[in-house]
């Protein structure tokens, strides 16, 4: 099975074909072709570009895929628009379903490849000086989150390895919570992590669920409040 992977819920602009097959244990995921550009101002303008070059270097066509994965969060709510909808207009014009998947279970799928092993607390930039965050244990599960706050307040004593942004990571630890290990080289969920937690969906021909965000919270943007009416001119003909 060939996988479209992306993800623009971090700084991170994400994309992937992988391949997917099934395993006598888990599934086997191989990325044939990724594309990651940190900026977090360009992920309209990059998302799409790197999909078509994951596609050329894969040698394939957008037809030849069988579906689409893509990160629905937590994270910044201009940024997950952009994901989404690219996934979503992408696997319609070539009929294929789109699944999304937490992009804190992709991460922590992605840690796993990379050799973090046991319990994993998750962690992201969510700006405002807060982190999304979640809790994982050694089987994979998530045992809590995803949540929003501040990273100082998060809880990892006793969890074998802290995971993402290197920034909120430093304010975990500096409020004295205490773990054995930190991964601050898997910063954002790759498409092989992305595909890997959707991938018992996938093999078993499950319909997608609707896309829905992740945000945890209200936009940093919000519209301006209408001003009350001025009381300077009352009395005052015209």
């Amino acid at each position: 099975m060939l996988v479209l992977a992306v993800d623009t819920s971090t700084p991170f602009v994400t994309a992937g074909v992988c391949r997917l097959v099934p395993g006598d244990r888990d599934p086997q995921v191989d990325a044939l072709a990724t594309r990651v550009t940190e900026d977090a101002r360009a992920h309209a303008e990059l998302l799409t570009p790197h999909i078509l070059e994951c596609l050329t270097a894969a040698g394939l066509t957008p037809r030849e895929l069988d579906a689409v994965v893509v990160g629905i969060g937590p994270g910044p709510f201009t940024g997950l628009r952009v994901g989404m909808a690219t996934a979503a207009a992408f696997a319609d014009a070539i009929s294929r379903p789109v699944h999304g998947v937490c992009s804190l279970d992709g991460l922590a799928a992605t840690a796993r490849a990379a050799g973090a092993t046991g319990d994993l607390v998750v962690v992201t930039d969510a700006r405002r000086r807060e982190a999304y965050h979640a809790r994982y244990s050694a089987d994979g599960a998530r045992t809590s989150g995803p949540m929003v706050g501040p990273a100082a307040g998060i809880d990892s004593d006793g969890v074998d390895h802290l995971v993402g942004d290197p920034v909120r990571l430093g304010e975990v630890t500096a409020a004295g919570h205490a773990a054995a290990g930190i991964l601050e080289a898997v910063t954002a969920p790759d498409p092989a992590g992305l595909v890997a937690v959707a991938a018992p969906d996938l093999l078993a021909g499950t319909a997608p669920a609707p896309l829905e965000p992740l945000y945890l919270r209200r936009p940093d943007a919000v519209p301006p409040r209408r001003a009350a009416p001025s009381t300077a001119l009352r009395g005052v003909r015209r």
